[in-house]
C-alpha cells in the first residue's frame, strides 16, 4: 500500500449509524412543520373534491347476430352521426353529434354476439336514458342503413349513483399521505441545513475528540445561587482582610 493510499484510508470516517432516536427528535423539534404541511394537503384535496363534477356511467346490451366483419361496420354504425342525431332529437339534449359520441362507449363482450352499449354523464338518469336511446334508436336505424334486422335487446341500462371519477374520501386520503410524507422530508432538509450544535455527541464528531464535561445550562434558579454564593465569598473576603488589618495595627 502507497503512503497516499494509506493517508487517505486513516483519514476515512467510519459510516454513521442510523440512529432511531435521533430521526425521532428531528421530526419532533420541527412536528409543526409536518402537521401544517399535512392539513395543507388535506385541505386542497378536500378543495379538489369539491371542483371535481362526478360523472356516471350506465349500460345496456344488446345482441347482434352476425359475423366478426358485420360486426365491426355495426359497432361504427351505433356511434354514426346519423343515429346519434336522432337520439339529440329525441331526448332534446343540448350536444352535438360528436360530443354525444364521446360520451358513449361501444364494446364486445368476450368477442361475442353480445355488444355493450355504454353512455357517460354527470347525471345517473341521463346516462342510463342515453344509452337505451341510443340501443333503440340504432335497432330501429340497422335496418334501413345496411339491411340488417337481426339485432336484440338483452338488458337495458340500470341508473347508477356510483360515480366513476373517482371516490372522495379516497382523495383527500391520498392527498394527507402525501402531505405527511413531504412534511417529513422537509425536517429533514431543514435539519440538514441547519448547523446548531445541540449535543455532545455532535461536538465529539466535530472535534474528533471525547467531551469530558459541560456547562450546565443556566436559568433564573441557578442565576440566583450563583450570585448568593459570590455574595457570600466576598463577604468572607471582607471579613478576612478587616481581620488582617486589625492584626497589623
Amino acid at each position: 500500500m502507497t503512503n497516499y493510499s494509506k493517508r487517505n484510508f486513516e483519514n476515512q470516517q467510519p459510516a454513521k449509524e442510523i440512529n432511531l432516536k435521533e430521526l425521532i427528535g428531528i421530526i419532533s423539534r420541527r412536528l409543526w412543520i409536518v402537521i401544517i404541511v399535512t392539513l395543507l394537503f388535506i385541505l386542497a384535496g378536500y378543495l379538489k373534491t369539491l371542483t371535481t363534477t362526478p360523472l356516471y356511467q350506465a349500460s345496456t346490451r344488446i345482441i347482434i347476430e352476425a359475423n366478426q366483419d358485420k360486426m365491426k361496420t355495426l359497432q361504427v354504425i351505433i356511434k354514426d352521426t346519423t343515429v346519434l342525431q336522432k337520439v339529440i332529437d329525441e331526448m332534446e339534449l343540448s350536444l352535438s353529434p360528436e360530443a354525444l359520441a364521446g360520451a358513449i362507449n361501444v364494446t364486445s363482450v368476450e368477442e361475442s354476439e353480445v355488444v355493450s352499449i355504454s353512455a357517460t354523464s354527470s347525471n345517473p338518469y341521463t346516462a342510463a336514458e342515453i344509452a337505451n336511446t341510443t340501443a333503440r334508436v340504432f335497432k330501429n336505424e340497422a335496418p334501413k342503413i345496411v339491411d340488417f334486422k337481426k339485432i336484440r335487446n338483452l338488458s337495458p341500462a340500470k341508473v347508477n349513483f356510483v360515480p366513476i371519477n373517482g371516490d372522495n374520501n379516497g382523495t383527500i386520503i391520498k392527498s394527507g399521505i402525501i402531505g405527511l410524507f413531504l412534511g417529513i422530508g422537509l425536517t429533514f432538509l431543514l435539519n440538514s441545513l441547519d448547523y446548531t450544535v445541540r449535543n455532545e455527541q455532535e461536538v465529539e464528531d466535530i472535534i474528533g475528540f471525547p467531551v469530558i464535561g459541560h456547562v450546565s445550562k443556566m436559568n433564573k434558579k441557578n442565576s440566583n445561587v450563583s450570585k448568593n454564593n459570590i455574595k457570600k465569598i466576598k463577604e468572607v473576603q471582607q471579613a478576612k482582610h478587616s481581620k488582617e488589618t486589625r492584626a497589623e495595627l
